[in-house]
């Protein structure tokens, strides 16, 4: 191998390593977040389990629970600019603490449409008597703002972005850093289409393919330039 050609080759080798390294690498991750579906699925096609303590529930994203409580009717958010179905709308946010604990924990009851009308939200009074709920765990994801919250005093308070530190001072209560998606078989809730887990599975494998597509035509370049370089 001539000396000029030593080095182009020796960059193509570890480039092409590397590639196929990312490939099998996604490909992992992809049989990780299957697992990770596999547990979820199997845990809520039994009985679903009935959560005493608020720290256990950063632990079951996407599971479904049981929570024991009460709502809190008078400090309820109105999640807006949301999208289901092609039709604008809202999410009603109701702060719910469990039963023999201080701290509170959002729950989305659902989505209501704005039917053309910003300036007259529905009727979302709930009662605050005791109550068993099921939910399906999830984390807040703080979206971008297009615009600053016009934040009142008055409940329901209306806010552009899920952001539980800032509502947990509106509200005067200590929000965990946790959403309960309401069931749709339980009660006081709207519209509810959640979305299942699915770990972003098919996102990994098609990195994988992404990554071994550009090995292969790596592999057909460093094929073509040795061809090349053998004929000279």
């Amino acid at each position: 191998m001539k000396p000029r050609f030593f080095i182009p080759a020796f960059l193509i080798i570890a480039t092409l390593a590397l590639l196929i390294s990312l490939g099998f690498w996604q490909l992992e991750r992809a049989d990780e977040k299957r697992a990770i579906e596999d547990q979820i699925a199997n845990a809520n096609a039994n009985d679903v389990e009935l959560i005493t303590d608020v720290d256990l529930l950063s632990e079951k994203e996407y599971y479904h629970v049981r929570l024991q409580g009460s709502y809190i009717k008078d400090k309820q958010f109105i999640y807006d600019n949301q999208i289901v179905d092609q039709i604008s709308g809202y999410y009603v946010l109701t702060p719910f603490v469990l039963k023999g604990d201080s701290r509170a924990i959002l729950i989305n009851r659902g989505f209501i449409p704005w039917n053309g009308r910003r300036d007259q939200i529905a009727d979302i009074d709930i009662g605050a008597k005791i109550a068993e709920v099921k939910v399906q765990i999830s984390k807040p994801v703080k979206r971008m703002e297009l615009k600053a919250s016009e934040i009142t005093q008055d409940f329901p308070v209306l806010v552009q972005a899920l952001d539980v530190d800032e509502m947990s001072i509106i509200a005067s209560l200590d929000f965990a850093n946790i959403v309960g998606l309401l069931s749709p078989e339980s009660e006081n809730g709207f519209v509810r289409k959640w979305d299942p887990y699915t770990g972003s599975i098919e996102r990994h494998i098609g990195y994988a393919i992404q990554w071994f597509l550009m090995a292969l035509v790596l592999s057909i370049i460093g094929a073509l330039l040795a061809l090349k370089q053998q004929r000279k």
